[in-house]
């Protein structure tokens, strides 16, 4: 069976052509099987390995025809307006990546969804939970993220492929359901994924903390106006420098160490340092992937590059919620951008060092 080949364009930045759309392919994987000409995507029927989640925590993988099929939609309970759904947004995100990169296929969406809310028919409500039939259940995730890949646009880091990757979060958490229908409020993100890992690249141009709509047009094109706002070239140029600087074994542990300090800080002191988003948790998890991650590991001499210790951080926000998973993501890149001007000996960012 041949191997389906990706072209990459002469420069990643050429990829950011919003000329009139034409419907971009959707991809699984690298082998084709079977082409659905309906609905424009090319399905995969191969047994290769599952690649990482980007997220963890306490999420499960699903997909698209899951969240039409078998969830029902939550709507704001005083009048009754159902609001976006889970699948209506990812939707939307294809059909904006389509848009705003004609020229690319497009990946199937990864899902991951937690917090599931479980309920019955009326018809069952007198029944036992032990007696309860498939078809008796109702089901929807409070929290979902999602992305989505366009391979065809790349770049090399350190070594590591990076592949554009466009995504978000809803979590009805964060939403009135009580009250009549109202703004709802999004995630999206545009940044890079690094392929050795899954870790995510996020910068803070390229996210938008809460997208505040009131219908699925508005949701399309405000996607669309971060997709043509992101900076990709300064964003990758930002990650390529992070290459260029090194922290020795004694500054890694100083770092460490200020940073579980951190969140024990008075008020005061703490409001004068740069936010750090991260917990003891994540930094056990940083600690002990400086000796044994396989990837972003220290060398030999104990020293470890800003590339290294950005994975290490971003490979650790993995346990995170789905609801603070973006945030602490652009957290990443920032103070690790910060770690660089205070090596250079001019930042906010020298406390942790000192």
């Amino acid at each position: 069976m041949d191997t389906l080949k990706i072209i990459k364009p002469a420069s990643v930045y050429e990829a950011f052509d919003l000329r009139p759309a034409k419907t971009a392919n959707i991809i699984e994987n690298t082998f084709v099987s079977n082409v659905n000409l309906e609905s424009n995507i090319i399905i995969s029927n191969t047994s290769e390995p599952a690649p990482k989640p980007f997220i963890e925590a306490n999420t499960e993988e699903i997909n698209l025809y899951h969240l039409k099929n078998a969830c029902i939609i939550p709507v704001f309970s005083k009048d009754n307006e159902k609001t976006i759904a889970h699948q209506e947004f990812i939707e939307i995100v294809q059909d904006c990546a389509s848009k705003a990169f004609p020229y690319q296929s497009v990946e199937l969406p990864e899902i991951r969804a937690s917090h599931q809310i479980k309920g019955r028919v009326p018809e069952a409500i007198h029944k036992n939970v032990k007696d309860l039939l498939d078809h008796e259940k109702t089901i929807y995730y409070e929290r979902m993220a999602f992305i989505i890949r366009v391979p065809g646009i790349s770049e090399v880091i350190n070594g590591n492929q990076l592949s554009l990757t466009i995504g978000g979060v809803r979590a009805y958490n964060q939403e009135n359901l009580y009250n009549k229908k109202s703004f709802e409020k999004f995630k999206f993100f545009i940044g890079f994924q690094n392929l050795v890992c899954c870790n995510m690249c996020v910068s803070s141009d390229g996210f938008v903390s809460e997208m505040r709509v009131s219908s699925y047009e508005e949701l399309q094109a405000k996607v669309l106006e971060v997709i043509q706002n992101y900076q990709a070239e300064s964003h990758l140029k930002m990650m390529k420098d992070f290459t260029n600087y090194s922290l020795t074994e004694h500054q890694f542990a100083q770092l460490i160490g200020k940073a579980r300090l951190y969140n024990h800080l008075p008020k005061k002191l703490k409001s004068e340092i740069p936010e750090l988003t991260f917990n003891d948790g994540h930094f056990n998890s940083i600690a002990k992937d400086y000796f044994q991650d396989d990837s972003f590991c220290k060398d030999d001499s104990g020293n470890i590059n800003l590339w290294n210790v950005y994975n290490l951080f971003t490979q650790a926000n993995k346990s995170s919620y789905i609801d603070t998973f973006l945030e602490r993501n652009v957290n990443a890149f920032e103070f690790n951008k910060g770690i660089c001007e205070a090596i250079s000996g001019n930042s906010d960012y020298h406390w942790f060092l000192s």
